[in-house]
């Protein structure tokens, strides 16, 4: 497939090239250890605000229409994104382009200058982003899902942040923040595509030449403490229920991550995962239904959640319990687990294939494990997993005291679904 490179500069900043000989773009994507977990109750949101900042002027392009039509001319398609533990900001574009994008990339990221008149514009930007996702019921209940796990520390907070803390929000906050985030050894730069590697890396350096070095302000562990099933609703006319039953799990270097990815996609990966036959296809209850498992630093959890009839809701959570239950009762069929298995690593290698998807690949990994593992060796570890490893699994996540749900829709009863929402 394609062969990484990792690169460590005297900034400590890491570097990690991946050439595609054959690609017609090439993507620069740089990613930061900064997220709504490295917050504090005084600045949540600040994260993902900066990010929307370093698009609104440097000191070499006042504007963010400077930024924009740079861009633009080139013909590149970019973006900026903030998670939990990471923002990242990209561009991909002809190879020939590669000049032009290192330079406004590494500008927007290194030298924003946090103009007052601008901070005061985005925030009505933010809020109004804000209060887009409050409309989007599907997305919602996925916040309200993790706040009901981890409550009121980093982990359970929302990544854009609470409006009243959007609204005070000041450039001194941007300053201090970028000052304890945004250094040498919190970054990595990764380049995929079609590009001259030794060129390459040696740009890199110089523009990076000029970043912050120090130590990194880290994050605060995350702590888990739940003795039994959890509920949320949220009380909302809605003409279809949203909710997500899932559970607390284990973070990303556990050997058993491979496993846990599987058994989420037996439950919720495809048209023919058992709990889309399920609510779709026998209950007829459900649009969608999916099913993951989200693994981070420091801890994880697995989730399925579903679009459901209002009139329907409590026989679709009592299926996805009894499917929960299944797997730890019964073991997995080999033709079906080797189905899994096959789906997933087509995904996996059609996630591949443009520079962009790479650059994601290799650098989500890197930025929370330090450590890559490649696709080859990727697939080698997921068509290496048994049966039992799935039915270990499920046995020691499935459990009354990690089980949480959480819904928006028309109700205000919890007892109805507290009588359900355990494993037997």
């Amino acid at each position: 497939m394609h062969k990484s490179n990792k690169i460590l500069l005297k900034n400590n900043l890491r570097v990690i090239s991946v050439p595609m000989a054959d690609a017609l773009t090439t993507t620069i994507l740089i990613l930061v250890e900064a997220g709504s977990e490295y917050e504090t109750r005084k600045n949540n949101g600040v994260s993902h605000f900066l990010e929307h900042m370093c698009f609104k002027g440097t000191e070499k392009r006042l504007s963010s229409l400077d930024i924009t039509s740079e861009l633009d001319a080139v013909g590149a398609a970019y973006n900026a994104f903030t998670s939990n533990q990471y923002t990242g900001y990209y561009a991909k574009v002809q190879p020939k382009y590669f000049d032009e994008i290192l330079d406004i990339i590494s500008d927007i990221y290194l030298n924003p200058v946090f103009n007052q008149r601008e901070i005061e514009k985005e925030r009505g930007v933010i809020i109004e982003e804000i209060n887009m996702y409050e409309d989007l019921p599907m997305r919602r209940v996925q916040e309200f899902f993790t706040n009901l796990l981890y409550g009121d520390q980093p982990a359970g907070w929302n990544i854009a942040g609470k409006k009243e803390i959007i609204r005070r929000i000041n450039r001194n906050d941007f300053i201090e923040y970028q000052k304890n985030h945004y250094l040498g050894k919190s970054t990595t730069v990764v380049v995929t595509g079609n590009f001259n590697e030794k060129e390459a890396v040696k740009k890199i350096e110089s523009a990076f030449s000029g970043i912050r070095t120090g130590k990194k302000v880290q994050k605060l562990k995350t702590v888990e403490s739940q003795k039994s099933p959890r509920i949320f609703l949220k009380m909302k006319e809605t003409d279809q229920a949203h909710l997500v039953v899932g559970v607390r799990a284990f973070d990303i270097f556990d050997k058993r991550k491979y496993a846990i990815d599987l058994l989420a996609d037996i439950l919720g990966g495809g048209m023919s995962s058992r709990l889309f036959q399920k609510l779709r296809e026998e209950m007829g209850a459900a649009y969608y239904v999916k099913s993951e498992a989200d693994l981070l630093s420091d801890h994880g959890f697995l989730t399925a959640s579903a679009g459901v009839d209002n009139n329907k809701v409590s026989e679709a959570i009592k299926a996805v319990v009894e499917e929960f239950e299944r797997l730890v009762r019964e073991p997995v069929e080999k033709k079906e687990l080797q189905r899994v298995k096959d789906r997933c690593v087509g995904g996996l290698i059609m996630g591949l294939e443009t520079s962009d998807q790479l650059a994601g690949f290799y650098g989500g990994q890197e930025i929370i494990t330090k450590k890559i593992v490649s696709p080859e060796e990727t697939i080698k570890k997921i068509q290496a997993v048994k049966v039992e490893e799935i039915s270990a699994v499920a046995k020691d996540i499935f459990k009354n005291n990690k089980l949480n749900l959480a819904i928006i829709g028309p109700f205000k009863e919890k007892p109805r679904f507290e009588q359900i929402l355990k494993f037997r």
